[in-house]
């Protein structure tokens, strides 16, 4: 609630003078009162929807949400139940779903397990080597649960390494865009995860002896990737692009033109994690361990197996600060199909983690009805939220102690992780003070989270922009969002300015009489 006082009427009330007393007693009950709500005066809503009017975006359309949560105040409005697609501000309900369904304490567990004894250091028949969907799992870690058999004095293993994990599995959940799928970030969604299922390497040009190449790094164990395409120093990008082919069993073809002459990096995410995980462990094998037999894709653990060795991922609150910070699609789509294994006690996948995570969201008394849920990291398309409902889910990270601690998980203006270089947050007046998830992808520029303002004045914002053209990030300027966000951080300022002014001014009537 909102308390302003009308100075006309109280001066007229002193120069009164009867009932002295009772109006005194009232006054400064009136004035406890103001002072106990910060002397809040309601913002002049008008002029800011005036100064928002002149910045908004013409060819793009906007949601704007604004609240002060030391007064539960609407600040601004506009559009917010309108759905538009989030992009990565998705993680916020991901992050928010898999600490109340699996609890801070949850981990990743990849198990190696035993189904023969072990007599003089070897192991008289088969391994199994269990994945869970680990989205943090390495080659390293996989060396490290063989380096512990070998303190324990087991030096081989007399028959087969059988790779454990879902059997047919959805990799990619609907409308992901198909040409994202053979880049990193897109990178397959499976129990089957090693170095976050992505291999890197160097598009380099043709010197006196070799053509334009390829070159892979050593951990890309199995990948190949072809080439005919072309460094042209003169061309331009808009005719000049490579075009990289994705032809099954982690085979590419890279085609087309790069318009340069020096080398590029590579970052390509696998199409068959099964295939890649056999790759890796065959490899990794043989500087670790002797193997009779060969590496497999099993079907099941027996039941008289034991389990020998075993590697943990960090707990969940580190996994969320890595996802929010860094915008971690594949920590957010993993966590996404553990929650509906976890929910419904099946198979993980994109279809159970959106029924999931909407019931989950529903029985924490977020309404998301007419929103469309897909996926968890934001990637697809298809997801569908309105400014109001992110809001909803910002608000109950900050009332709610069991999500406390993902306000401080978020990027940090000019700072950490998705805002630290973003244009318009690396100086004053934004920088240090907004802590919030970015939603990139072509045509949309979203964030959403917290403005943490002097005295313990926290304000929530959501802030969607969809539509955008991609001549307008061609210009290399501040988002909306940061012009959206200094406006409101003046009015702000100016409410709290004249705030101050009134409760000084009755604290003199007070002392006066």
């Amino acid at each position: 609630m909102t308390h302003s006082v009308n100075r006309d009427k109280l001066q007229a009330s002193f120069t009164r003078p009867k009932n002295k007393g009772l109006l005194l007693g009232s006054l400064v009950s009136m004035l406890l009162s103001t002072q106990a709500h910060a002397a809040i005066h309601p913002m002049d809503e008008s002029i800011l929807a005036k100064q928002i009017a002149d910045i908004a975006p013409r060819h793009s359309q906007v949601a704007l949400l604004a609240r002060d949560l030391s007064t539960n105040t609407l600040l601004y409005s506009q559009q917010a139940d309108t759905l538009f697609i989030p992009a990565s501000t998705q993680k916020v309900l991901t992050a928010v779903t898999a600490m109340a369904s699996l609890g801070p304490d949850f981990r990743y567990v990849t198990e190696l397990w035993s189904d023969a004894p072990i007599r003089q250091g070897h192991i008289a028949g088969s391994v199994y080597l269990r994945f869970s969907g680990d989205p943090t799992l390495t080659q390293d870690d996989l060396k490290a649960l063989f380096a512990h058999l070998q303190k324990q004095g087991i030096t081989s293993i007399e028959g087969h390494l059988y790779l454990i994990g879902d059997k047919q599995e959805q990799l990619q959940a609907p409308g992901w865009v198909w040409d994202d799928l053979g880049i990193c970030f897109a990178a397959p969604v499976s129990s089957y995860i090693i170095n976050q299922n992505c291999v890197y390497g160097q598009f380099a040009p043709s010197s006196a002896k070799h053509a334009s190449e390829v070159k892979l790094r050593a951990s890309s164990f199995g990948v190949k990737v072809s080439s005919d395409a072309i460094f042209s120093p003169k061309a331009g990008h808009d005719f000049c692009q490579l075009d990289l082919v994705r032809l099954g069993q982690n085979q590419y073809h890279l085609r087309g033109c790069y318009p340069g002459n020096e080398a590029i990096p590579l970052a390509i995410a696998i199409s068959d994690p099964e295939k890649f995980a056999m790759d890796t462990l065959t490899a990794t094998l043989k500087g670790e361990m002797s193997l009779s037999g060969k590496v497999k894709i099993g079907n099941a653990i027996p039941s008289k197996a034991k389990l020998i060795a075993s590697h943990s991922s960090a707990p969940l609150p580190e996994l969320l600060k890595t996802m929010l910070l860094k915008s971690d699609n594949l920590i957010a789509d993993s966590l996404f199909k553990r929650v509906g294994q976890s929910y419904y006690k099946a198979q993980g996948s994109f279809t159970h983690g959106a029924a999931a995570m909407r019931h989950i969201l529903t029985e924490l008394g977020i309404d998301l009805t007419n929103a469309n849920i897909v996926d968890g990291s934001g990637l697809s398309r298809y997801n569908l939220l309105s400014a109001k409902q992110l809001a909803d889910v910002l608000a109950l990270i900050y009332q709610d102690a069991r999500f406390h601690s993902l306000i401080d998980s978020l990027p940090e203006a000019g700072v950490s992780g998705t805002l630290q270089y973003r244009l318009g947050y690396t100086k004053p007046p934004l920088k240090h003070l907004v802590f919030a998830k970015t939603g990139s992808m072509q045509g949309v520029a979203n964030l959403a989270g917290f403005m943490r303002l002097a005295q313990q004045r926290d304000i929530l914002f959501v802030v969607l922009e969809n539509g955008i053209s991609p001549e307008t990030k061609k210009q290399r300027k501040p988002a909306f969002s940061a012009d959206f966000l200094t406006r409101l951080l003046s009015a702000v300022e100016i409410q709290t300015q004249t705030s101050q002014t009134t409760t000084t001014e009755l604290n003199t009537v007070k002392l006066s009489d």
